[in-house]
């Protein structure tokens, strides 16, 4: 029987609108208190928040940091009894779930981790926050704009700590070189760039509706996206190439170096953004592009990021894995340009190309153990990915993919001719002609999906002016500004 949101109110104490129990009358943490942990979402990015949670970590000692695993949770079952399983195999006791919102009423849980896949990140966040649970969610924040500015709201109205898992906050030498280069050592700040060119083959051509794997709660899985027939051939981490459950790479691996680069350039707002790209190569059931780039105007300087999911050229018999392309080095990772050098994976270069100075880092590797310090300190100054960050970083990736999707297919011949008076995006387009050009079997009749520029107003966070109404269309919910009841994204937090 379907289960309206007035019933599902009524029949429980978890839902978005009475979810909130006053923190005054939960368990109020001291400087000593065992913090008493649930992961919500234990496949993938999940597995490897319980291996910190049951000691398997090196920069996450459970002892000196006084944490305990209580309870683990996937709609997956399979996903759930594994956890259990390893937990109980280093000699802790972890209650297994498959329904979320059961973790939300236990008692004994202070703080939830969740690596959900994306439409259930910001849903998560909101139903923790209101239930009187700290949380560190995985990125990306969001799956849509809107969601994002609803978690900021809630973690400030219930006075709890949103922590995100965009790592490289934590990274002590990523922080020293970005105030190396703000004190103005290299010139003025010019230009972000951000990549992620990481091999996605294809994800395979079904002929209909697919078997749900035998254990996986289906209608908690799609939890606020549509309950869709499924239509790829695995229900795991294949969710991130479409656009109800995932972003593309640009949210999802992507998500990393967007921040990173923001955070480079210091930017607080998008004002503009154009997407373009498409998905070459291979034809397959994915929606999201495997190739492309986002031109983002911000109110500091341009972020050009670009993604790459095929290889430098095609695999031969012999070459099975051909290598991936690379931009000054980079893979994956951002580069701040300046007028006179730039930053780039760890080394500051001059205008020459000479490396002028190292800046060790360690990719973030105490980023959970910050998250437990931030628990205790309650201390703003400690959260070091705190929800408007992720939120302001996540709308850049929003917005280049959203003018895509409102994008048309333009001829190889006429991009050539857009950018012809624009020196920055033509050097772009040469780069990503040539590239895909490599891989489609006929070089010359590809064609890229081109987004318009589409103008953003950063106190409303809506589109505005020319092409608005088609891409506000996606400003909310998994699909046409819905979420599918019980499991809903509050307008009111």
């Amino acid at each position: 029987m379907r289960i309206t949101r007035r019933q599902f109110l009524a029949g429980t104490a978890i839902a978005a609108g009475s979810l909130a129990i006053s923190t005054s009358a939960r368990h109020v943490l001291g400087a000593n208190d065992e913090i008493r942990v649930a992961i919500v979402g234990v496949g993938g990015q999940g597995s490897s928040h319980l291996g910190s949670y049951i000691g398997k970590d090196k920069n996450f000692d459970i002892k000196a940091l006084n944490v305990r695993l209580v309870a683990v949770c996937d709609a997956d079952k399979d996903h759930v009894d594994k956890a259990v399983a390893a937990a109980g195999q280093q000699g802790f006791k972890a209650v297994g779930v498959q329904d979320p919102r059961k973790i939300l009423e236990m008692k004994d849980v202070d703080a939830i981790v969740t690596a959900t896949p994306n439409h259930w990140h910001s849903l998560m966040s909101i139903w923790a926050v209101q239930n009187g649970k700290d949380i560190y969610v995985e990125k990306p924040l969001s799956h849509d704009m809107n969601e994002g500015r609803k978690v900021v709201e809630a973690a400030a109205k219930y006075k709890k700590i949103v922590y995100v898992g965009t790592q490289n906050r934590s990274d002590e030498g990523r922080r020293a070189a970005y105030e190396w280069i703000w004190a103005g050592n290299i010139g003025k700040i010019v230009r972000g760039r951000a990549f992620c060119y990481k091999p996605r083959p294809t994800i395979g051509k079904t002929s209909g509706e697919q078997p749900i794997p035998a254990g996986v709660d289906y209608d908690l899985w799609c939890g606020p996206a549509p309950k869709d027939p499924l239509r790829r051939k695995k229900l795991h981490y294949d969710w991130h190439w479409f656009w109800a459950t995932g972003n593309g790479d640009i949210g999802n691996q992507g998500i990393h170096e967007m921040d990173k680069c923001r955070w480079g350039i210091r930017a607080t707002q998008v004002k503009r953004a154009m997407g373009m790209g498409g998905r070459f190569g291979y034809d397959d059931d994915a929606e999201t592009p495997n190739t492309e780039i986002a031109f983002i105007e911000t109110d500091t300087v341009p972020i050009i990021f670009e993604v790459r999911g095929l290889p430098m050229h095609k695999a031969s018999e012999t070459e099975k894995a051909p290598p991936m392309d690379a931009y000054k080095g980079i893979r994956i990772g951002e580069i701040i340009e300046c007028e006179g050098g730039y930053y780039d994976g760890g080394w500051v270069y001059d205008a020459k190309g000479e490396k002028v100075k190292q800046f060790l880092r360690d990719g973030g590797g105490k980023h959970r153990a910050n998250f437990i310090k931030a628990l205790r300190s309650r201390k703003a100054e400690d959260n070091m990915a705190p929800p408007i960050e992720g939120h302001r970083s996540a709308l850049c990736f929003h917005a280049g993919n959203l003018s895509y999707r409102v994008g048309k297919e333009m001829s190889q011949a006429d991009v050539t001719d857009m950018f012809k008076t624009d020196k920055v995006g033509q050097e772009c387009w040469e780069r990503f002609q040539k590239h895909v050009s490599i891989n489609e079997s006929d070089a010359a009749k590809w064609k890229a999906t081109v987004g318009p520029w589409l103008t953003f107003d950063p106190e409303a966070e809506k589109f505005t002016g020319t092409f608005a109404d088609q891409a506000n269309k996606y400003l909310k919910g998994p699909r046409d500004g819905k979420y599918r009841e019980p499991f809903v994204v509050p307008d009111q937090v």
